[in-house]
């Protein structure tokens, strides 16, 4: 029978029989990937199959060993404990970022506890990845490493090693002769994650699973990736600067307002849970243009330091540039600044950067962002303890709220001047 052909939405999996270059569903612009869905014949009233074990919600026990920890403390804080027994976890990050490194020191601490674990990857050889784990000294011999792509051989090598513990390096490199497309499409990611993830909980492995992300550091694939998995764990960080966040974006056995804080080192990564610290001993003096400020990521206050850079445009329409910083916002507070602090930047060029490769997405810090492109348009240095924190509104106004009190309050503790 001729197969059927269809186009998905990579973004939000709205189905077309046609190609468009818009999603009627989630506007977005050429999302639409063809998918081939064989025919089948049988009918619904000819399925027959047994029914399903069901349990009384009251019978409940709980296994207060039901978590695999790690040795550090700061990815045992993102997963609520450490990874869940049976959970199907997907991480994601730029390239070059060290996910791979990370899998490799939580192999390492998984295997301690004699759990077998089993690396497979489709974009490494077995020689790469020893390589790698003789740098990091990760050696034990319960952890089990092959090259492989193909889904069918990636099962038959789970059901023979068994592992209590299961690495695949990357979903979009996997694939299925079944499915006639090529890896990383829609149909094969999604038919990929749906078969490991039945085989895994069936047999009770624990999976870490690792994903792609898109230029704008979105995860890469059909959107019903991330709805299949139990939770989504997100690397952050600037390849070339050492700090690395690791935020939780969907967990089903816990919360996802705690991040884990990581400084990359020639050893491998290493828990850093006072990144303040390290950035104040680099204040010595005061500066013009650069200042303190601090982000509140689900229970855990963080200092940061941003700089701002106003320099008198060559060129007709001036520049605005933001590393670390959204855009947009930057522009918004530019306009804030004209209309109601008499700062006229028009005809000059405004870099902003936050230090350590930081992403900063709370608006918190606008107060700080604004203290610092007044004091290099002026000229004027910012005290090196000087700490700015608050929410500017369109009115020029600090917006006042419980995380504005919570965080003077964590100022106050740090004995910094605001």
């Amino acid at each position: 029978m001729k197969p059927k052909h269809t186009y998905i939405c990579k973004n939000c999996g709205q189905e077309s029989p046609v190609w468009a270059g818009q999603c009627s569903q989630c506007q977005e612009w050429n999302s639409f990937e063809e998918q081939i869905i064989e025919q089948q014949t049988r009918r619904p009233n000819q399925i027959k199959s047994k029914p399903a074990k069901v349990t009384d919600i009251n019978n409940f026990t709980p296994n207060k060993n039901n978590r695999l920890k790690t040795s550090s403390e700061e990815l045992n804080r993102v997963l609520n404990g450490g990874f869940l027994t049976s959970s199907f976890t997907l991480l994601t990050g730029e390239p070059g970022i060290g996910k791979s490194t990370l899998t490799l020191q939580i192999a390492k601490d998984i295997a301690t506890q004699g759990k077998t674990v089993l690396i497979i990857s489709g974009e490494e050889s077995e020689n790469q990845i020893q390589e790698r784990a003789q740098r990091l000294k990760v050696l034990d011999k319960n952890i089990k490493i092959a090259n492989e792509s193909s889904l069918e051989t990636i099962l038959a090598t789970i059901e023979a090693e068994k592992p209590n513990f299961l690495i695949l390096d990357s979903i979009q490199v996997i694939e299925a002769s079944f499915v006639q497309s090529t890896a990383g499409s829609v149909s094969q990611v999604r038919y990929c994650t749906e078969e490991l993830l039945g085989y895994c909980k069936k047999n009770q492995i624990t999976t870490l699973l690792i994903g792609h992300v898109t230029k704008d550091g979105t995860l890469a694939g059909p959107r019903t990736l991330e709805h299949l998995v139990d939770t989504v764990l997100q690397f952050e960080g600037d390849r070339y600067q050492d700090i690395r966040l690791l935020r939780t974006f969907k967990n089903r056995f816990g919360a996802t307002n705690e991040i884990g804080l990581f400084k990359m080192t020639e050893e491998g990564l290493k828990d850093c849970p006072n990144i303040s610290e390290e950035i104040l001993q680099h204040r010595t003096k005061d500066r013009i243009g650069s200042i303190l400020s601090m982000i509140i990521e689900g229970t855990r206050p963080i200092i940061i330091e941003i700089q701002a850079l106003v320099n008198q445009t060559h060129f007709g329409y001036p520049k605005r540039t933001a590393s670390g910083y959204d855009l947009n916002r930057l522009n918004l507070l530019i306009a804030v600044l004209q209309k109601h602090f008499k700062v006229d930047l028009s005809t000059y060029d405004v870099y902003l950067n936050i230090t350590g490769g930081i992403r900063v997405r709370d608006p918190i810090t606008d107060q700080a962002v604004i203290e610092a492109l007044i004091s290099s348009y002026k000229r004027i240095p910012i005290p090196k303890n000087r700490i700015a924190i608050g929410e500017m509104s369109l009115t020029g106004e600090i917006i006042e709220d419980k995380r504005l009190q919570s965080a003077t309050k964590q100022v106050e503790k740090m004995g910094l001047a605001k």
